[in-house]
């Protein structure tokens, strides 16, 4: 038995073996893994078009419409993350590439889920046909659009504001493209990425209505989830399931926030590049159980040991090489060659729009289109100012405290995700019995879902701000306005025009939800672009829906371009803390 119990003997000297806390850990992960494996056998059903999902407001099916809800917001928000790191990247390190990224990045932002899920619908069916497949896609793209240009423009303003510091001790390493992402870019982001990927999951939570009640060929497939449920609950006037399922979004967002983002915060603590330590770091219940296992951190030593390996395989490392610069005539040809293209592009898309809209769309419907835009746009700006008036000085004073970002962070990530879909019936009944005007009154149900994403920048930027230069202004005594001006508004600007370009875009999309709202048999509507698409989709004028669309699409991109890209520039270049 010597060769049983030599390995036995070697495993309990070296404390390689099992404690209670790797019981307890393995227990939940099984659990957790047999979970995600029951919802994605839900998720794969035989589904046929036309057959009826039926969606019961009974509390006991909630837990269940948690799970596919989550899981769904999950694999979204694991696609977001994948295309952040590749066009985020590239945005940042390519200008040539950047140019085209970033304005794609500020169409899509702006083009409404509607049109998304009209499109993706369709697709998705004829791909997985006879699956519940082909709607569950179709829905996690829908979602996936609510997350993921508010990460990839986060994270192309982040790695483009590495300090130079960092970029010369890459340069003294001789570190390749593959090693200064995963060294230098995603260490340096990883703190303000885990806050924009908190308010993106919030943003799927705003969204979760819409992508989860699509219509296709005049039907409506309800998937099993909480949006559906909310849907229902609406169309019902069921007030008690509204209620079923504002606790429900509480519990989970607290269960995944536990789980999830707060092990993920207090991971990313050791990647803020400072100089002084901070005052309360914060700390996690799973992170301290992981650390009292013996199996499990043996195992997170290998997996850490195979990540050093793939970062630092030959293969993808940059050989040196005799570097010969393109003369500058060269330079200037492929400049212009590349403009040349892109204008050709540009011009043969706007000549056949005008000619496909001229066919089919009176020029004074045009018109009157682009006024309604006019009005949306005026909504858009008067509520981005109040709402920056009101949240930066939040969002700084809870960025500066760690200690109150930890116990007001699940509070806010709540507040982030409650669906304006559930604040509907509240505001037809004052509408309706107080008599008081639409225009102004739908007005602020657009901006409630979007203002998020300047308080999440807001706290990124400020927790960010190194301590060292806070220290400093507090030893000259600079304080009030003063201290504002020197040092928190400029250290903040770069993460507030990412939030801000976002909540814009955003508060476009919100604008279809927020200007046609109803409780039951009550619709009210405002007037402007929002209402418009709205409208056109539900008659299934899928014509005047995608003008509205493209009109909407070139209002955002005119506004980018004459106002957010000048003002994100002047970010880039003369307020960077390096």
């Amino acid at each position: 038995m010597n060769f049983l119990r030599n390995p036995f003997m070697t495993a309990y000297k070296n404390r390689i073996y099992p404690n209670v806390w790797d019981m307890v850990a393995l227990l939940f992960a099984f659990g957790l893994i047999a979970l995600l494996a029951w919802d994605a056998k839900q998720m794969s059903a035989p589904y046929h078009l036309g057959q009826a999902i039926t969606i019961s407001l009974n509390p006991h099916h909630l837990p269940g419409y948690a799970l596919r809800t989550v899981l769904r917001m999950l694999i979204a928000l694991l696609f977001s993350l994948l295309f952040t790191f590749i066009f985020g990247t590239w945005a940042a390190k390519n200008k040539r590439a950047g140019r085209i990224i970033i304005p794609i990045i500020d169409i899509c932002q702006s083009i409404p889920i509607l049109g998304f899920l009209s499109v993706a619908i369709v697709g998705f069916i004829s791909l997985f046909p006879g699956s519940m497949l082909g709607p569950e896609c179709a829905a996690i793209l829908a979602i996936f659009t609510s997350q993921a240009w508010n990460m990839a423009l986060g994270f192309y303003q982040t790695v483009r504001s590495v300090p130079i510091e960092l970029r010369e001790a890459a340069n003294m390493f001789h570190l390749s493209a593959w090693q200064r992402f995963w060294r230098i870019d995603v260490p340096f982001s990883m703190p303000g990425l885990l806050w924009n990927m908190m308010m993106s999951m919030s943003a799927g939570w705003f969204f979760v209505v819409a992508s989860e009640a699509v219509s296709v060929s005049n039907q409506q497939i309800l998937l099993p989830g909480i949006g559906s449920y909310i849907a229902y609950a609406i169309q019902t006037m069921n007030m008690r399931a509204i209620g079923y399922a504002i606790l429900t979004m509480f519990i989970v967002i607290l269960i995944y926030d536990q789980f999830l983002f707060r092990p993920l915060i207090a991971w990313a603590e050791k990647f803020k590049a400072e100089q002084v330590a901070a005052e309360r770091e914060p700390n996690s219940w799973l992170i301290n159980l992981l650390h009292r296992t013996r199996l499990l951190r043996l195992l997170g030593n290998q997996i850490n040991q195979l990540f050093d390996s793939i970062v630092n395989l030959s293969w993808l490392r940059s050989k040196p090489a005799i570097y010969h610069p393109p003369s500058i005539r060269y330079k200037r040809l492929m400049h212009t060659l590349l403009n040349a293209s892109l204008a050709v592009i540009l011009f043969s898309l706007v000549i056949y729009s005008v000619y496909f809209i001229a066919r089919n769309i009176p020029l004074t419907s045009v018109g009157h289109i682009f006024f309604l835009g006019g009005i949306t746009a005026l909504r858009v700006f008067i509520l981005i100012i109040v709402c920056s008036l009101i949240w930066v000085p939040v969002g700084v004073w809870i960025g500066l405290r760690p200690n109150i970002a930890h116990v007001i962070q699940p509070v806010v990530q709540f507040l982030a995700a409650f669906p304006v879909n559930l604040l509907y019936p509240l505001v037809v009944i004052l509408i309706v019995k107080y008599h008081l005007n639409v225009e102004i009154w739908v007005t602020p149900l657009m901006i409630l879902g979007v203002q998020w994403y300047v308080l999440f920048n807001v706290i990124a930027g400020a927790s960010v701000l190194p301590k060292d230069l806070l220290q400093v202004t507090d030893n000259l005594g600079a304080t009030g306005w003063l201290r504002w001006r020197r040092l928190i508004l400029p250290g903040i600007f770069p993460y507030y025009m990412t939030g801000a370009i976002t909540a814009v875009g955003g508060a476009w999309n919100a604008s279809i939800a927020a200007e046609v709202i109803e409780w039951g048999q009550t619709k009210l509507a405002a007037t402007g672009l929002g209402a418009y698409i709205s409208q056109s989709t539900n008659k299934g004028d899928f014509l005047h829906m995608a003008v509205g669309i493209a009109v909407m699409c070139i209002l955002v991109l005119f506004f980018n371009r004459v106002l957010w890209r000048p003002l994100y520039v002047i970010a880039e270049t003369r307020y960077q803390l390096d």
